[in-house]
């Protein structure tokens, strides 16, 4: 065995092109919320791989957009920020899409980091015939302006194709240094945190298009009851924030079915990250317009320091 080895990595990306796939498959546990609508991302997630002899702080970021709103402007910053500090980025490709105006954007912005190793991570290989897949790779070769990738890596997170092998090489190419986090640790997300992501991942399941950029939760009450019984119980009283009446009824569902499903999906998920027995007690409010307000953007995390 060398020496321990440890950093930070962040990875970035287009909106949806496997991110938060790709963070579960490496740490080999679900830290972070996948849907089909893009921008689902909302924070910079650590998620800690533990190796042999490396431990990885993965940071997985919002998707790089031309922001239309307050928080798609605080959303692309804190893809900078996350940036700044790292001794690994990973750029995420899908190998099913061509690059575009977006991939040139985001490598250029890469090439601002000189410090930092730069990996492409070619996603989704699965869904390509491997005479495609070349083609793609040479193309995501020609991506690196005034940079070279220091690796070229195709994946597939759904069938776990080369995971293990992208692990390694994050392991070799991380500085010498100590474990920041015990054992065990997948996540340094705040519970409550976490709980909000799984209920927003549950409502945004099956939900029409445009609902996602709206939705947001908020933690009302979270305590554990007295009983004593073989796991843990918990009360968890939670509110989904939409913007407008019309999507309010969505998500509710006819005689509040929908809002029944979502309580029942997002409680299998939060027992399964508490080890516990749960309540979950879900409320719909309307806060008109909450991505343009700053002040309730404060309040739900995104302030400017965010």
């Amino acid at each position: 065995m060398g020496e321990h080895r440890s950093g930070f990595v962040a990875i970035v990306g287009r909106p949806n092109v496997g991110k938060s796939t790709l963070i579960n498959a490496l740490v080999g546990s679900k830290i972070a919320i996948t849907s089909h609508h893009p921008n689902t991302t909302r924070s910079a997630i650590r998620g800690i791989v533990h190796g042999p002899d490396f431990q990885a702080v993965l940071v997985d970021t919002p998707g790089v957009h031309k922001p239309k709103t307050l928080l798609g402007q605080r959303l692309n910053a804190l893809v900078d920020q996350s940036m700044d500090s790292v001794d690994i980025v990973i750029l995420c490709i899908p190998a099913d899409e061509s690059s575009g105006a977006g991939d040139i954007f985001i490598a250029n912005e890469i090439a601002k980091h000189p410090r930092a190793k730069k990996f492409a991570v070619v996603t989704k290989t699965d869904l390509l015939s491997k005479e495609k897949l070349a083609l793609r790779l040479a193309g995501i070769m020609a991506l690196a302006q005034g940079f070279v990738w220091d690796e070229i890596i195709p994946v597939s997170a759904a069938i776990h194709s080369q995971i293990d092998l992208l692990n390694e090489l994050i392991g070799k190419n991380l500085p010498v240094g100590p474990a920041y986090y015990p054992p065990g640790t997948t996540s340094d997300q705040a519970i409550e945190q976490l709980i909000c992501e799984f209920i927003r991942e549950a409502a945004l399941q099956d939900v029409r298009e445009e609902l996602p950029h709206s939705i947001m939760v908020t933690i009302d009450e979270f305590g554990e009851r007295e009983e004593k019984g073989s796991r843990p119980f918990y009360d968890v009283h939670a509110t989904i924030h939409v913007e407008r009446d019309t999507q309010r009824a969505i998500l509710l569902g006819h005689q509040g079915t929908r809002l029944k499903e979502i309580g029942i999906r997002a409680r299998a998920d939060i027992e399964r990250a508490l080890a516990a027995k749960i309540f979950l007690g879900l409320h719909i409010k309307v806060s008109k317009e909450w991505q343009r307000d700053p002040k309730l953007l404060e309040r739900l995390g995104f302030g400017d320091n965010h």
